[in-house]
Order: C-alpha cells, then sequence, then structure tokens
C-alpha cells in the first residue's frame, strides 16, 4: 500500500524540518518547498494527495500558490498555515478553495488529524460510484465535488461539496447551526463558525438565478435549504 503524498511550503527552517519529521514518522511522503514558486513547479511535476501551505512565503505567497493549484485541480485538499490571526485572511484562504485553515502555532497532533479525515473522505469518495442530486438546473456530482449543466462545470472543494450533500439531504428542514459545524467540522468554534459563513455565501452566489431554491437563513436558529 502506497504512502500518501504532501505537497508543503513553509519557509521557516525550524517549523519545516519539525513538522517534515512528525509527518514522516506517521508514514506520509512529504515534498517540502520552501518558496510558493518551487511550490507550484512541484506540484506540476509530481502527484500529491493534500497540500498543506504556509502563507506567508517568498516568491509567490500561499494564496497565489493555491489559485495556481485549484486551477488544474478542483479536488485535492488544501490545508493553508499561517501566523495570521485575522479573519478576513481565513476568509479570503476559504473563499480562493481551500478546505481548512490552521493558525500558527498550531499542534501537530492538530495536523495529523484534519490530513486523516480529508484523506479518508478523499479515497471514500474515490472509489465510491458516482451519484447524481437534481438541484434546480444543475446536476450535483458529489462525488467528484462539482455541479453541472449543458452549459457549465463548477468545481466544488470537499467542504462546499460535504455541505450542499447535508442540505440537500435535509432539504426544506431546519438545520441548527451547531449540528452542521459538528457535522462537518467536529466542533462550533469561532473559527468553524465563519468558514461555515464563508461556504454558504459562496454556494449562495452559485445557486442565486435557481428558481424556488434559496439557502435561508433562520436568525438565531441555523438555515434551511429550499428546494
Amino acid at each position: 500500500m502506497k504512502n500518501f503524498k504532501i505537497l508543503y511550503t513553509e519557509d521557516d527552517e525550524t517549523l519545516a524540518f519539525l513538522t517534515k519529521d512528525n509527518l514522516e514518522q506517521n508514514n506520509y511522503d512529504v515534498v517540502h518547498c520552501c518558496d510558493g514558486k518551487s511550490g507550484l513547479e512541484a506540484f506540476k511535476k509530481e502527484d500529491f494527495d493534500i497540500c498543506i501551505l504556509d502563507i506567508m512565503l517568498p516568491k509567490m505567497d500561499g494564496f497565489e500558490l493555491a489559485t495556481e493549484i485549484r486551477k488544474s485541480n478542483t479536488d485535492i485538499p488544501i490545508i493553508f498555515l499561517s501566523a495570521k490571526t485575522l479573519k478576513e485572511d481565513r476568509i479570503k484562504g476559504l473563499r480562493l478553495g481551500a478546505d481548512d485553515y490552521l493558525v500558527k502555532p498550531f499542534s501537530i497532533e492538530e495536523l495529523l488529524l484534519k490530513i486523516e479525515i480529508f484523506l479518508k473522505r478523499s479515497q471514500k469518495n474515490n472509489n465510491a460510484e458516482s451519484i447524481l442530486y437534481t438541484i434546480g438546473k444543475y446536476q450535483f456530482d458529489f462525488t467528484n465535488f462539482f455541479l453541472f449543466n449543458e452549459e457549465e462545470k463548477i468545481g466544488l472543494t470537499q467542504r462546499e461539496a460535504e455541505l450542499l450533500k447535508l442540505f440537500y439531504n435535509n432539504k426544506n428542514m431546519v438545520l441548527k447551526r451547531e449540528k452542521i459545524l459538528s457535522a462537518l467540522w467536529g466542533n462550533d468554534d469561532y473559527f468553524t463558525g465563519r468558514s461555515l459563513d464563508v461556504f454558504i455565501s459562496r454556494l449562495r452566489k452559485i445557486l442565486i438565478n435557481e428558481e424556488g431554491i434559496a439557502i435561508e437563513n433562520i436568525h438565531g436558529v441555523g438555515f434551511r435549504f429550499k428546494m
């Protein structure tokens, strides 16, 4: 059985050494790059299962790198690592297609857990037969994370696809905010709550012209996916 391969970008030599060493001790193959440009070159040359990207990188920052990665691969999980704690930075990262965001200093145990969760979901989806859900004029391919019709194909991140499926399976029902956060992240802290708002905003923009379909905000409770 092959080891999963991780693209890891970090310009702090000490942190990079410790993180890479811990990941390799847990049987991951890690390609470490100290700047965004070399990270992109590595991504183009090799097949990776997940990307772990620092934001403050020389030559090309993590945001730019994630944007380039998403141009060619909409499915691969991306986790941002950053010392930047501003809500705006987290939101920007998620809007660029990241699946999660860890603030430095982070615990290696938390990083390992997130990697394991994303890889398990990716493997499960890759091995599953594609099942399509009809949402307005779109067909929703949850297995491969995209919405499509005769005119366009819209790629989703893994988190966005999981959220849309959760809404679809509970359509026209009120879903409490805590239930959504628990189902997708396993907790309901401040940062995951803000992440949820970003994903909902993006799904609303995609479905804005679909008649009879809406993600309604139920004040103080949660949301309802109206179909």
